[in-house]
Formats: structure tokens, C-alpha cells, sequence
């Protein structure tokens, strides 16, 4: 059996929600890996972001944004709305996990800004959709059909970040 793993660096654009297609990237890590059948697991290590399989749909809008996944989030925007001020009705960030934050404060992530952990509806977001996907590998690719696609998202709207994608393949060679 084998097992290889790889991670993909992601940038976030930080003004709305950033959907990567990894699709190509994982096809070529399955290739790569010499596996002909077996699974192929596509993880978020982030508690703000998913991992969703969907459909590529060709037309894309000003933001350079698929029409389906901008038409998901408008969807999204009207059931799990932005937190953007802490005068909403989220409870989260809490006085406790803020005093936490600021314990770890020399992490690079918060840089000390309050306004950043803003982002409760990421979080649910994130938490509605999962963290992952599990795809078959047969004879070597990947079954994602002529128009599957998958992608990364990052819901966290509040601040540019690298994110990371874990791919791990594993089967037969």
C-alpha cells in the first residue's frame, strides 16, 4: 500500500469569501503519487474554510468568481449573514477567547486585532459545509466526472492569509 501526502499554500484575498479550484493540482498529485486505485482525502486544517465538490461552470463574474460559487454565496449571505461590527447577533468572539487571543498575541495570524476574529459566520459557514472531501482513485484518476471541480474556500472575509490544503492519497501502486 501506499500513502503519500502533500500540502498546498493557498492565498486568501481577504475582502470575500476566496474559492481556490485545486482540482488540476490534486489530479496531478494522484498522478504523481503512482497510485491506481485507492482514496484520495482533500482536508482544511482551518476552522474558517471548507473543502466542496461542485460543478465548474465556465462564466465567471467581475471578481473573476465562478457564477454557481457567487450565487452560493449570495445564498450564504442570506442565511448566515457577515459579521462585520460586534453589535450583531453573534456571541461569538466571547471576552474569554478574546483575552485568549491576546495571551497568544505574538502569533502572526491575529497581529493583535480584535476585528479580525469578527467572523462567526465563517466559522458556521465552514462547520455547514466540512472540512473535507474523499474522492476514488481507479485506475490512476481521480473520479471526479467531465465537470466535478474541487474547491478550497475560505469564508473568513476579515484579512489576507496563506491557508493550507492537505491532500493525502493512499492505495495501490
Amino acid at each position: 500500500m501506499t500513502v503519500k501526502s502533500e500540502v498546498l499554500d493557498l492565498t486568501s484575498n481577504g475582502h470575500r469569501v476566496t474559492f481556490h479550484n485545486v482540482t488540476d493540482q490534486v489530479k496531478q498529485f494522484v498522478k504523481a503519487s503512482g497510485v491506481q486505485n485507492g482514496i484520495c482525502v482533500v482536508q482544511s486544517p482551518h476552522t474558517t474554510c471548507s473543502v466542496i465538490f461542485e460543478e465548474f461552470t465556465h462564466d465567471r463574474d467581475f471578481n473573476g468568481d465562478e457564477y454557481l460559487l457567487v450565487d452560493m454565496s449570495r445564498q450564504l449571505d442570506k442565511l448566515v449573514p457577515r459579521e462585520l461590527t460586534e453589535n450583531t447577533n453573534y456571541k461569538y468572539p466571547g471576552p474569554k477567547h478574546i483575552d485568549f487571543l491576546h495571551s497568544i498575541q505574538d502569533n502572526p495570524a491575529y497581529k493583535g486585532d480584535d476585528g479580525t476574529v469578527l467572523n462567526g459566520d465563517a466559522h458556521i459557514r465552514a462547520s455547514m459545509f466540512g472540512a473535507s472531501e474523499t474522492f476514488v482513485i481507479r485506475n490512476g484518476e481521480i473520479q471526479t466526472g467531465s465537470v466535478g471541480s474541487i474547491y478550497f474556500v475560505d469564508w473568513d472575509q476579515n484579512r489576507v492569509r496563506t491557508r493550507h490544503c492537505n491532500v493525502l492519497v493512499q492505495g495501490e501502486a
